[in-house]
């Protein structure tokens, strides 16, 4: 703490400091330097990363293409594009979430991201025959418990996230709770071998990467053209501004002097 915020004055003393706050605020002004680093909105690429990988594996999962084929070539197809996108590309959404100061982009794209990395080099190298999958998958119904906890782990972390997205709009939390349900049924197929497990968390999770596709849109549109084209459903408790079409979100703030160093629009 600095001596000046530690410093009692009296009454009297208060009366000239106060006269002197002009010149004071325009000799910090003169000194102070404010650089901005532009940052745009990194869940964009982070949720279309997860979407895109979310809606390929879940659409085989819900049994709408590949069941003339088995599942390990069927994935090890897939793998490649959900290592590089919904792996490597969501990761990095997640570590520039850091910087933007989003804790829950940080989490769930870090998270979604390193799932979607391992996934794709796991089944890179089952496609290889280089690994072997412990028992069967999806269509097979037949078990595969240590790939099931993989599920149970991504649902509970997943479960936490959607959570802490009541604080910020239903787009969010959409995703989030549609994901953790499905990431808990494809588990439980995993775990106990039942088919109908595999189409009900495949299903769940197509919606999931829907509502992503729709929350990065919106992102997107907002970022674009400047005021709310897509609404995102801010709640009561959380809404700083009205997410109504047309609204627009962000205002520059502007100083009677200015401030040095500073660009309105960074």
């Amino acid at each position: 703490m600095s001596a000046i915020g530690s410093t009692r004055t009296a009454p009297g003393e208060r009366a000239g400091q106060q006269n002197g706050q002009g010149d004071l605020h325009r000799e910090w002004s003169s000194r102070t330097r404010i650089f901005l680093t532009p940052v745009a909105a990194p869940s964009i690429l982070g949720l279309f990363g997860f979407a895109s990988s979310t809606f390929m594996v879940a659409a085989y999962l819900a049994g709408w293409y590949g069941s003339s084929h088995s599942a390990v070539s069927v994935l090890s197809n897939l793998a490649p594009f959900c290592l590089f996108f919904g792996g490597l590309a969501q990761f990095l959404a997640g570590m520039w979430s850091y910087r933007a100061r989003d804790a829950i982009g940080t989490a769930m794209h870090g998270t979604w991201g390193a799932f979607w990395m391992a996934f794709g080099v796991f089944f890179i190298l089952v496609g290889a025959h280089v690994l072997t999958l412990v028992g069967g998958t999806a269509h097979g119904a037949t078990d595969a418990i240590p790939f099931a906890y993989w599920f149970y782990t991504l649902a509970a972390i997943t479960a936490c996230g959607f959570f802490a997205a009541l604080f910020k709009n239903a787009g969010l939390a959409a995703v989030l709770f549609t994901l953790a349900a499905g990431s808990a049924c494809v588990g439980i197929g995993f775990d106990s071998g039942v088919s109908t497990w595999y189409r009900v968390g495949g299903y769940i999770l197509v919606a999931s990467a829907a509502f992503a596709v729709y929350t990065a849109f919106a992102l997107m549109l907002l970022e674009g053209v400047g005021r709310v084209v897509l609404p995102l459903g801010h709640f009561r408790y959380n809404r700083r501004e009205h997410w109504r079409p047309g609204a627009v979100l962000a205002r520059a703030l502007e100083y009677e002097e200015g401030m040095p160093g500073s660009k309105v629009g960074q």
